[in-house]
C-alpha cells in the first residue's frame, strides 16, 4: 500500500498519521481564560524537543464550525499556560476533558480535578498529575489558517516526590504509569516495557 500525501484528502491523511505513529504522549493543557475560567484539554500531536531551552509543542486545530478552542485563545491572550501528563488515575478525567465546554465552563471543576498554583506563571497545574511544565508560549506557527502549533519553553516542573530519585535524577519507572494515545476513543498503558542492553559501540539515541 502507498499514497501520495497530496492525494489524500485531510481526513485521510490524519488517519494514516494517527493510525501508525503510536502510541503519542498527551499533553493535558491548562490555561486561563480571561474570566478566570481555568481550562484544561488534551492534545496527542505533542511532543518535547530539545533541553536547551526545554522545548515542546502542540498542534490546537479549530473546531468543527470554525471556531476557535479556548486553550488557543488563553495561550494567545497570556502567552503562559502548563502542560500536565495524566497517569492511569487520572485517564477517564483527561478523556472527558476533550468534550466540546463552553468558554464559561471550566473542565477541572465540572470533572472536579484539584488544581495548585503554579509557580512561574498564572495558569494553575493539576495537582494530581504526576509531572507538570509551566510554560510560556516561545514560538507561534499558523498551518494553513486552520490549525496553530504553539511551541512552549519549560520554564519550571512539577514531578510528584514519590516518582524521582533528585540525586540520581532518574524517574522510578516501577511507579509511573503514564497513559498513551493511540487513535478515536482508544489509549494504551505502558507499563508492558522491554529493555535491551546497550549495543557495543552504538550512540545513544536522542
Amino acid at each position: 500500500m502507498e499514497y501520495t500525501a497530496a492525494d489524500l484528502s485531510q481526513r485521510e491523511r490524519y488517519k494514516v498519521l494517527t493510525s501508525f505513529v503510536l502510541p503519542r504522549p498527551i499533553a493535558w493543557v491548562t490555561s486561563v481564560g480571561p474570566t478566570g475560567v481555568v481550562n484544561a484539554a488534551p492534545f496527542s500531536f505533542f511532543n518535547v524537543f530539545c533541553e536547551d531551552p526545554p522545548l515542546c509543542m502542540f498542534a490546537v486545530n479549530k473546531r468543527p464550525d470554525g471556531r476557535m478552542k479556548d486553550t488557543l485563545a488563553n495561550i494567545q491572550r497570556t502567552g503562559e499556560f502548563v502542560v500536565n501528563i495524566a497517569d492511569e488515575p487520572l485517564a477517564r478525567a483527561m478523556h472527558e476533558s476533550s468534550g466540546d465546554f463552553p468558554p464559561e465552563i471550566g473542565e477541572p471543576h465540572y470533572l472536579g480535578l484539584k488544581l495548585a498554583p503554579s509557580s512561574k506563571v498564572a495558569a494553575p497545574r493539576l495537582a494530581d498529575a504526576p509531572w507538570s511544565m509551566e510554560c510560556r508560549t516561545w514560538k507561534e506557527i499558523d498551518v494553513n489558517g486552520d490549525r496553530v502549533l504553539i511551541m512552549g519553553e519549560g520554564i519550571n516542573f512539577y514531578i510528584r516526590d514519590e516518582l524521582w530519585d533528585d540525586e540520581a535524577m532518574r524517574v522510578h519507572m516501577e511507579r509511573y504509569h503514564p497513559m498513551g494515545r493511540m487513535f478515536a476513543d482508544r489509549y494504551c498503558r505502558t507499563d508492558d516495557r522491554v529493555v535491551f542492553p546497550a549495543a557495543e559501540g552504538a550512540r545513544a539515541i536522542s
